[in-house]
């Protein structure tokens, strides 16, 4: 495994992959879990209401910032993977278990990346208590040298388990470990992206701050319950929040956010509800990798959904340099970063699974007022480095002194959250077309063919009306375009040739399905780089 190559202008966008274990961590302090507060807020419970974390956060950011000091020992610092992986926590010992709830809760130890301890606390009748350190609740390896941890502020972060899949079989539902990110699974699903509570000013010149979570909140679940709720403290430099998770498992799993931040200082790029992925290669962007899978990637696409109803797909790249796309969209209805490909057949993989990697839904709740849903792909070697993000940029920046409350629903599954009412794009493949062999002797700008395959078409009714494939382009020629049925799948195959205004300008691509007025497909969107 390797750290985060990813630099670009101060940016560390991506995060370091760990493959068979809840871990989302980049190298060095950027990931690395948050520190808790002063040991006199952690001894003994207090009274805890819904506006509790709020004025936490509201009263942090009126004080100057305080840059964290570990309190670890050296050799939990400097443990390296084998060995952090060799401390595991005890199921016996899991927060709920001996009360027979449908919600468990596990803590990581921390050290490694994590050298930061978040404290954690139990909420019971409007009562809070922390859950302090034990080295009890862990089994320590032989690769862990220095041997039991004595005492620590608190735990690296924690996931929490429900009968998920099997009435009679709690499996891991939602993990919240390093800095501010969080993952979830549906139904069958097995983990792959990444979401956190924000991203500022990711991809730009100026150097990315991961705010953390600094203190998480566990509320005691009802008997029967079928949801689960989280509160959790978060602090950066230039910002404060208070955020609530309510979960609702399912085939899908639903988590209720609410987020208030508070603004230390003027924030220019401000990314609400950011998704992180990995995506190293596909059948639309090969690369020159030499492996045997067809694909290796955790999510294929951007999903972007309007106000007016359009709803746009942009499939992923691997990109040579870093590629920044910004979609204007005032309110959106949804967005999301999308694993629609769910073939075994299409990776091949029989450890990684990516087949069955959830995509991410994010649902705002309320208007969200003008803005853009930015995509940042940035170049990866290999697959353990995330290096897609997504994320909402709200068009007014925010000041110091400034506050925003944001609602919104995340979906974690392999299934869309509505129905389906238009075509939506299978696949994108590219080659270098036939309609200009000659020409191309003669004419450096390669000519690029795109062959795109939609679903079938949802009530589609028989008509004389021919189907017609609409395409534009940002510059260059598009040539030919064609329509057919695809009939193996009873969907439609779209093609087209583009030839290029410059063999060194990059261009936008649009298409979709019509037949008369009517519009049968979603809008594929398409930065097609030389």
């Amino acid at each position: 495994m390797t750290a985060d190559r990813n630099k670009h202008g101060g940016t560390r966008a991506a995060c370091v992959r760990w493959l068979g274990v809840a871990l989302v961590a980049t190298a060095g302090t950027a990931c690395a879990a948050a520190p808790a507060p002063s040991t006199s807020q952690s001894r003994g419970g207090s009274s805890f209401t819904s506006e509790t974390v709020v004025e936490r956060a509201r009263a942090k950011a009126a004080q100057a910032y305080v840059e964290p000091v570990s309190t670890l020992p050296e050799s939990y610092k400097t443990l390296d993977y084998d060995a952090y992986r060799d401390i595991r926590f005890r199921p016996e010992k899991a927060q709920w278990r001996d009360a027979g709830l449908p919600f468990q809760a596990q803590f990581f130890h921390p050290g490694f990346f994590f050298q930061f301890p978040v404290a954690m606390y139990e909420v019971t009748g409007g009562k809070s208590a922390p859950l302090r350190f034990s080295p009890e609740l862990f089994t320590y390896g032989p690769l862990v040298k220095p041997g039991p941890l004595k005492k620590a502020d608190g735990y690296a972060g924690m996931r929490l388990s429900h009968p998920l899949n099997r009435s009679d079989l709690f499996d891991e539902l939602v993990v919240f470990l390093g800095a501010s990110y969080f993952r979830a699974l549906g139904q069958g699903n097995l983990y792959g992206l990444s979401a956190r509570g924000l991203a500022l000013d990711t991809a730009t010149s100026r150097p990315e701050e991961f705010p953390a979570f600094r203190e998480l909140w566990l509320e005691k679940p009802a008997p029967g319950a079928d949801r689960v709720v989280v509160h959790a403290l978060m602090d950066s430099p230039s910002v404060t929040g208070a955020y609530r998770f309510t979960v609702i498992p399912g085939a899908n799993t639903v988590m209720e956010v609410e987020a208030t931040i508070f603004a230390r200082k003027p924030v220019e790029q401000l990314g609400v509800a950011p998704l992180t992925s990995m995506y190293l290669f596909g059948e639309n962007d090969r690369g020159d990798y030499d492996d045997f899978r067809p694909e290796v990637h955790d999510s294929d696409g951007l999903f972007v959904w309007t106000r007016t109803g359009e709803q746009l797909w942009r499939p992923l790249q691997n990109p040579e340099r870093i590629n920044v796309s910004s979609f204007q969209v005032d309110s959106p209805r949804a967005f999301g970063v999308l694993q629609r490909d769910t073939a075994f057949a299409h990776y091949e993989d029989l450890e990684a699974h990516y087949e069955r990697r959830p995509s991410a839904w994010v649902e705002p709740v309320g208007e969200w007022g003008p803005g853009v849903v930015r995509l940042v792909e940035l170049p990866t070697p290999d697959e353990t480095n995330d290096n897609i993000v997504a994320f909402w940029v709200p068009q007014k920046p925010l000041a110091a002194g400034d506050s925003l409350r944001v609602a919104y629903k995340l979906h974690w599954g392999s299934r869309s959250p509505w129905p389906v009412t238009g075509a939506t794009v299978v696949s994108t493949r590219l080659d270098a077309g036939d309609s200009w062999k000659g020409a191309r002797l003669k004419d450096a700008r390669p000519m690029r063919r795109f062959v795109i395959d939609f679903s079938p078409v949802p009530d589609l009714k028989e008509s004389t009306t021919p189907v017609e494939l609409v395409v534009s382009a940002g510059s260059g020629k598009v040539l030919r375009p064609i329509a057919n049925r695809h009939t193996p799948s009873g969907g439609w195959r779209a093609t087209f040739e583009l030839h290029p205004a410059s063999p060194a300008v990059p261009t936008e691509l649009r298409a979709y399905l019509k037949r008369g007025p009517e519009t049968l497909t979603e809008t594929w969107s398409y930065l097609w780089i030389p």
